[in-house]
Formats: C-alpha cells, sequence, structure tokens
C-alpha cells in the first residue's frame, strides 16, 4: 500500500492531497456487501485511489442474488452478467456500482487493505471532485441512477468498517 501524504485543508473547505485539489461535494454514508474489489499501482488515479470496490446494497447484498451475477473489474470499470435476471435488470444497475476510494488516512488505507469479496462493510466519507495541477480530473457521481462512464462513487474514505467477515 502506498504512503499517502498529508491533507492540506483550504479556506473553502477543499484541500491538498498528493498535488491534486479534493473539493468535497456530499456526505456519503453506505452499507454493502462487497462484489469485489481492484487495485491499482500506475494509472492516473492510482496516486489517491489504490482500491476500487464494487458494492452491492438492498437486493444486490443479498448471497442468492449475488451467487447468479457473474462479476468483475478492469480498468476501473465495474462489469457484470447473467444467465437470467435474478433481480430486474434496473435494481442490479441501481443497487451496484463501482467506488473509487481514496483513503483519508494510513489507518483507513489499512482498513481498506484487509476488504475481502462478500464481507459487507459500512464506511463513510465525502464524494468528492478532484482537480490535478496539470489540468486532470475526476468527478464522483452524486446519484444512483446512472450508468456508464461517469456513474462511478469517488469517494474520500475517511471511516471503514467491516461488519461481517
Amino acid at each position: 500500500m502506498p504512503t499517502l501524504p498529508a491533507a492540506v485543508a483550504q479556506a473553502d473547505g477543499s484541500f491538498e492531497l498528493a498535488e491534486h485539489r479534493i473539493i468535497p461535494l456530499q456526505p456519503f454514508t453506505i452499507e454493502a456487501r462487497v462484489l469485489g474489489r481492484e487495485d491499482y499501482r500506475f494509472d492516473r488515479g492510482a496516486a489517491l485511489s489504490p482500491t476500487d470496490l464494487a458494492l452491492g446494497w438492498g437486493p444486490m447484498s443479498q448471497p442468492d442474488v449475488v451467487a447468479n451475477i457473474r462479476i468483475r473489474q478492469s480498468n476501473r470499470w465495474y462489469y457484470w452478467s447473467v444467465d437470467s435476471f435474478p433481480i430486474p435488470r434496473r435494481e442490479i444497475e441501481t443497487h451496484s456500482a463501482n467506488m473509487h476510494m481514496i483513503p483519508a488516512s494510513a489507518q483507513v488505507a489499512e482498513q481498506l487493505a484487509k476488504v475481502k469479496s462478500g464481507q459487507t462493510i459500512a464506511l463513510q466519507g465525502q464524494l468528492v471532485r478532484v482537480e490535478g495541477r496539470d489540468g486532470y480530473r475526476w468527478v464522483s457521481s452524486l446519484t444512483r441512477d446512472d450508468v456508464g462512464d461517469g456513474a462511478c462513487e469517488l469517494v474520500y474514505l475517511q471511516s471503514l468498517h467491516i461488519v461481517t467477515p
């Protein structure tokens, strides 16, 4: 796990982290089942977000439902497929998401490193927009009705608790 630099707060509520400006957009909390995890070291976002978690809540947290859905992650995307739908397609789309995690501290990064597929976790943080000094932008979705490019949550992760192993 990479060493995280300290965040430097700004007067407008944003803060600097690893040569990026982080702008909080709205508070975020969820208790969800981990459908998958993917770690990154070499892509543009890895300095801030070393881990993506595919999470499911509501019907997508039920073992009998997710047992019938194939899940994979690659290149910051979450993919799912089914032979037959255990729940309506729209419920899968609105009750699961790929979430890019930006650990707020070394302790949170350590907890994040322990997370495994199949666990239920509770997390708290902020959905954020990231602006790099080089013009790079990465923006969280703020709704669960979206799908496709831009539908992922970008979470400044302030606390994480493994509810069930």
